[in-house]
Parts: structure tokens; C-alpha cells; sequence
């Protein structure tokens, strides 16, 4: 942890990721093996219970756990002296069942399961309050003129509900995706030293082991990171597709533009020299996360192709990423779903930059009402060409329009905002039914 955790992370995950949850998740699972293998009378179900009863976290040493990691490389093999010192206490024979058959990887995988099935509950809730937002706001927004602009510039009108509908669509793709991989992540990994099983490690021990932690049975998967990997990688979208929202966001917010701003509250978005200032704070948090996403999403890549039954560093290798990768895009979403909850658009601003260029906007719409009577090319030409005096004289390109070819009928109609907006209402109120 740092002074920033929680400026990066979300508070409320905390718990789930503090070492203390780390190591009830890991008893949790040398539990659920000792209760299967008592179920299916591979050890006394009398010693299944106690070493069950034992599982338990006051009971670990998280001090001598931590620092007994170094020796042993990870956290099962100190855990499981620990635990069979505190059993032994009580049955000795009991004691000599723990963690029969199984190997570091099988308990350490297993719970790291329980940790992103726990975490996907509320990355599921969260998801769902920010498609809400965003579908709130495209409702609002389904007629707000504004422009369009691309590489920068201002290309033509649009309305706010396009931009907002992109982004919904955006995250409701991601909710789609983590849907679909669940039954793919959610599973155990139970093998044994090198992933074939042994008389401790059976079929039957997999199934109850799989029905206990209300996970799917799978063939050991211990070497091959794909399921891991893919949740990584959907990490890494939904943070940067919420790193678009941002960074949309933060560019109307400039000082210039000023369409829409985020949520004021006290003390948030100043500067420490300058009064006047309101900055994206909110924006910046989630493209930081966003920036610093895909770097851990490439690390998880490239531990994938790890060396026969167990790797020497690349498993070891997830640990942190997958752990860094999840708190990064949960701060992010958090902050996502205050960022639109709370956004404050100015419709007036908006028409009012519609106007700054002297109508070169309305440009293609111009064009194309020409190109019916000129043909394409020397409309297209012919545009160019008022675009080109326009801005040389600054003047009014529906002026200049009129002075090359004064045929034209009801050209104001022309240079109105609402007749350049090709589809906009319409596909917006598409996407409305679709998720409403």
C-alpha cells in the first residue's frame, strides 16, 4: 500500500485484497479438499472436520506466514506447516491428513479463483450502475446539439446522445464479455504435484472439491494461463474504454470548449496556485489507471508460455499483476460511475460552438445538396473553393454559398444545426430500446 492506494484503487475492495482475506481464502481451500476427501473416504471425515474447523485465520501467524514466504517461494507452504502445527495440537493424527496429495499450486490457484469470483460479484453491480448512468444520460441527450470532431477538430453536428450512446454501447460489450468467460475462469485447479492426479487426487476428490467451493470441475490447469489471461485482457478493455470516457470528458471540460464539466463538490478539481482553475480530477484518476493497465495486461501475456507442469517465475509473476490489474480497474469504475452520475452538460455552449466557424460545419451538407444539380466532383469543388474564400475574407460560408450560385432554394435550411445531423436521433433511440 501507498499514500495513493486509495486515490488509484476502490476503498471498498480492501478487505478482499488485504492480506487477511488472501490467507482465509487459501484455508478455505485446504479445507474444501480435506472435507472432499473425507466425503469420499480417502481420510476419516472425522479428521476432514477437524482439519476444517482448524481452517481458520486467527489461527495463522500472518507475521512468520510473510516472512517464511521468502524461504518457501509462496504462501501454501508456510501456510500448511502452520496449519498442521495448529491440528497437530489437537489430533495428532488428524495432522497427518492435511493437505494430502496436493500441491502449492493447486491451493494458491484455487483460492486466487474464489478471490476473482468474489470480486466479479461486485465488478457485475458496479457494471450495471454505470450502464444505468450512462443510460440515463443518453436519454437527456438524445436531441442535445453538439459538434462532431475528428483528429481534433470540429468536423460536423452531432448530438450528445451519439458520444453518450457510444459509450454505453462501449460498456455493455463489456459486461457481455465478462459474462461469456465466467464459466472458462471460475473453475478449480486440483492435479496434484504435476497435474495427473494420485490416489489422493481423484475424479471423485476433483468433483466434491469443485461442489464445496461452488466452482466447476477442470482438468488441472496449472501450466496453461489462458482463462487468467483472458480475464486480464478483459481487465484491460473495460479500463481503457472507460479511459475513452475520460478522456472525451476532459477535452470538453477545456477551458476553450467547456461543454460539459464534471460534478462540482468542495475541494475537488482546484489548483494549489491558480483560484480560478476547475480541473479534471476524475478524468485524470481514470486515465491514469487506464494508462497503466495495458502494461499489466502485457505481463500477464507474457507469463503465459510457462514451462511444462510448473514455471520458475512466470506463475509467480501473476500474483501482483492480476492483483494490480483488478484494483486499478475497480478505482476506475468506481470513479466512472460518479463521473457520469454527476456530469453537468451546457447545452447553450454547445450550440454556441457549433457557430465559431463561420458555417464551414455545414460544409458536407452543402456539398451534397449540390452535387444533385453539379454532380459530385464540382460540388465538391465548388465547396472547397467558398471554404477556401470564406476564410480568407472571414466571411459567413452561406454568404459566400450564395454569391457562387444564388439558384439555391431555402438555403438557411442548409445551415441549421438539426438538418446536419445525419441519423443521430434515430440510432440514438435505437440504443434506448435496447437497453431500456
Amino acid at each position: 500500500m501507498s499514500l495513493y492506494s486509495e486515490t488509484f484503487y476502490a476503498r471498498e475492495l480492501s478487505e478482499l485484497f488485504s492480506d487477511r482475506n488472501a490467507i482465509a481464502q487459501l484455508l478455505k481451500v485446504e479445507a474444501a479438499l480435506a472435507m472432499a476427501q473425507g466425503e469420499v473416504g480417502i481420510i476419516p471425515e472425522s479428521a476432514a472436520k477437524i482439519i476444517s474447523d482448524c481452517c481458520v485465520v486467527d489461527a495463522i501467524d500472518q507475521i512468520s506466514l510473510k516472512n517464511d514466504i521468502v524461504l518457501g517461494g509462496n504462501a501454501a507452504i508456510p501456510l500448511v506447516k502452520q496449519l498442521t502445527k495448529v491440528i497437530k495440537n489437537q489430533d495428532f493424527e488428524a495432522s497427518k491428513h492435511v493437505h494430502l496429495g496436493a500441491t502449492s499450486q493447486d491451493i494458491i490457484d484455487t483460492a486466487t479463483i474464489l478471490t476473482i469470483k468474489e470480486y466479479v460479484v461486485w465488478l457485475d453491480k458496479k457494471l450495471n450502475s454505470l450502464q444505468d448512468a450512462l443510460l440515463s444520460l443518453t436519454k437527456e441527450h438524445v436531441q442535445t446539439l453538439m459538434m462532431g470532431r475528428t483528429l481534433l477538430q470540429q468536423a460536423k453536428p452531432m448530438t450528445f446522445g451519439v458520444k453518450t450512446a457510444g459509450w454505453l454501447e462501449s460498456i455493455a460489450r463489456s459486461k457481455n464479455r465478462l459474462s461469456e468467460l465466467k464459466d472458462r475462469l471460475f473453475c478449480i485447479q486440483l492435479g496434484g504435484a504435476v497435474g495427473c492426479g494420485n490416489d489422493s487426487i481423484t475424479a471423485e476428490v476433483q468433483e466434491a472439491f469443485a461442489k464445496k467451493l461452488d466452482l466447476n470441475q477442470s482438468f488441472p490447469w496449472q501450466s496453461q494461463r489462458d482463462s487468467l489471461v483472458e480475464f486480464a485482457s478483459f481487465l484491460g478493455m473495460l479500463s481503457a474504454s472507460m479511459g475513452k470516457i475520460a478522456k472525451d470528458i476532459s477535452l470538453l471540460m477545456q477551458t476553450e470548449v467547456a461543454e460539459v464539466f464534471e460534478g462540482a463538490a468542495e475541494g475537488k478539481g482546484g489548483s494549489s496556485t491558480m483560484p480560478h482553475k476547475r480541473n479534471p480530477v476524475g478524468c485524470a484518476l481514470i486515465l491514469s489507471n487506464a494508462i497503466r493497465t495495458p502494461g499489466l495486461v502485457a505481463t500477464m501475456l507474457s507469463a503465459m508460455p510457462q514451462e511444462h507442469e510448473r514455471s520458475a517465475g512466470l506463475w509467480h509473476a501473476e500474483w501482483e499483476t492480476l492483483t494490480q490489474l483488478m484494483n486499478l480497474t475497480s478505482g476506475s469504475l468506481v470513479k466512472s460511475v460518479d463521473l457520469i452520475s454527476n456530469l453537468e452538460v451546457d447545452k447553450e455552449r454547445m450550440l454556441q460552438n457549433i457557430e465559431i466557424t463561420n458555417g464551414l460545419i455545414y460544409a458536407e451538407k452543402v456539398s451534397l445538396h449540390l452535387s444533385k444539380s453539379l454532380g459530385k466532383m464540382q460540388a465538391h469543388e465548388s465547396v472547397k473553393k467558398a471554404c477556401t474564400i470564406a476564410i480568407q475574407k472571414q466571411k459567413h460560408l452561406k454568404d459566400v454559398v450564395l454569391e457562387m450560385h444564388s439558384q439555391i432554394e431555402n438555403i438557411e435550411e442548409l445551415f441549421k444545426p438539426e438538418n446536419a445531423i445525419g441519423n443521430s436521433v434515430s440510432w440514438v433511440e435505437t440504443i434506448l430500446k435496447k437497453y431500456s
